[in-house]
């Protein structure tokens, strides 16, 4: 199970350094390299939309994959998902700027940014049911959230590269190729994820099925769409709040509060890293007393805190902002650790590669691709303190509420050894 969850959290720390990568990319570089003509409001907006096309696609790479997961097996997608990501990172780094090839390179950034989101919307059903399939059933969560450390381990490298890049070039080497370099090192860790997973087993629970589905979002659509609204719906807050940190904040703080880019990013990552290193224990808390209790706890912590958060990050001093970071971080979490280990164990066996990954990419796009566009609108309406970004993450932590509200528990019940019966 060591070998199987570190080659998992590999796996996902990869694929989500690609995508994380070029968030940070969109909200520092991207708006006046290829949206020259626009405001600098409009270019952040414009950089931000690409971003969202990201989100957008992962629902698609979730039926594509999850069709491949659930006909012939969870590894497969692991490796075809892993190559599609990579290549097209590697190839976001070669696009020419608008000044070289005109309105190309704004069509190029969304067509190669839609082939990540389709590889990452693959990337998450695979690595998380492969670990969870294998898992004893009392230490699921905690096995299954090795996958979810792999997001914190992805957006640490993704971000640290860019700090050390512009902690040593110049802003005018930055914009002219400095960011291109973490796209280009995308090719190198997807060797390295292609060599790790090449000896991962199949999953037992999926060797184990007789009859696959022929169509398995046919059915996920037919008899269980409710069951995917609400996981989406739930899934949102979560989604909101990490964007809302480390894509939007980010771009707000410097360009609005002229924060340095290397103080905004040391704040974040110190964040991040603590939410990385409390997503075990947070697991082992949902093994103990199950799935659901966390994810309300969190969601309820969420909304009591975005208030706070903008609060925290309207003043511009980095201690200050590192706590309503990391204050939001622990919310999300909260709900989060225990989500890989939660959402197969909602689907039955035939479809749950694709309507796990469903359900957890359409909360994506509710959250994750709308929030930074939203929260930039509406920072621009207010003073010097945002609340409108405020308030509008609490709608959706309130909204995620009321789903996980009406979802299930799932925690398998340990099961219960008779004591032998003495005369």
């Amino acid at each position: 199970m060591l070998r199987l969850a570190s080659a998992s959290l590999a796996g996902t720390a990869i694929e989500f350094y690609d995508f994380f990568v070029y968030g940070t990319a969109a909200a520092l570089v991207l708006g006046p390299l290829f949206f020259p003509a626009f405001s600098p409001l409009a270019g952040t907006l414009a950089a931000f939309a690409t971003f969202g096309v990201g989100f957008v696609a992962r629902p698609l790479g979730s039926v594509l994959f999850g069709h491949i997961g659930d006909r012939y097996g969870r590894r497969p997608v692991l490796v075809a998902s892993l190559l599609l990501t990579g290549a097209s990172t590697v190839a976001v780094g070669c696009v020419p700027a608008y000044g070289t090839i005109g309105a190309a390179a704004p069509l190029l950034l969304v067509a190669l940014r839609f082939l990540q989101g389709l590889g990452l919307g693959g990337e998450w059903g695979g690595a998380v049911l492969l670990t969870a399939e294998h898992a004893p059933a009392e230490r699921r969560a905690l096995w299954s959230s090795f996958p979810q450390v792999g997001p914190s381990v992805g957006f640490l490298l993704a971000n640290g590269v860019m700090l050390a890049l512009s902690a040593t070039l110049s802003e005018a080497q930055f914009a002219q190729w400095g960011w291109r370099v973490p796209f280009w090192a995308a090719g190198v860790l997807a060797v390295l994820g292609l060599w790790l997973r090449s000896s991962l087993a199949e999953s037992p629970r999926f060797l184990e099925l007789d009859d696959h589905a022929r169509v398995p979002i046919a059915e996920v659509v037919r008899d269980h769409w409710r069951l995917v609204l609400r996981t989406a719906g739930a899934l949102a807050a979560g989604y909101a709040i990490f964007y809302a940190v480390t894509t939007w904040s980010l771009a707000y703080a410097t360009e609005r509060l002229g924060v340095s880019r290397s103080v905004m990013l040391a704040c974040i990552m110190a964040a991040v890293v603590v939410k990385g290193a409390l997503t075990p224990p947070a697991a082992l808390l949902g093994d103990r007393y199950g799935r659901r209790p966390l994810c309300l706890a969190g969601c309820a912590a969420a909304a009591v805190w975005m208030f706070p958060m903008v609060g925290l990050l309207s003043t511009g001093a980095p201690l200050l902002m590192f706590l309503g970071f990391l204050g939001a971080l622990l919310a999300f979490i909260t709900m989060f650790a225990v989500i890989a280990a939660y959402l197969p164990e909602l689907y039955e066996p035939r479809v749950r590669c694709t309507g796990a990954a469903v359900g957890y990419n359409l909360g994506g796009v509710l959250g994750g691709a709308l929030t930074p566009i939203a929260a930039t609108a509406l920072a621009e309406q207010g003073g010097r303190v945002p609340w409108g970004v405020g308030a509008y993450l609490t709608g959706v932590a309130l909204l995620s509420l009321g789903c996980f509200a009406l979802l299930p528990e799932t925690r398998p019940v340990p099961a219960v050894v008779a004591e032998p019966v003495t005369e």
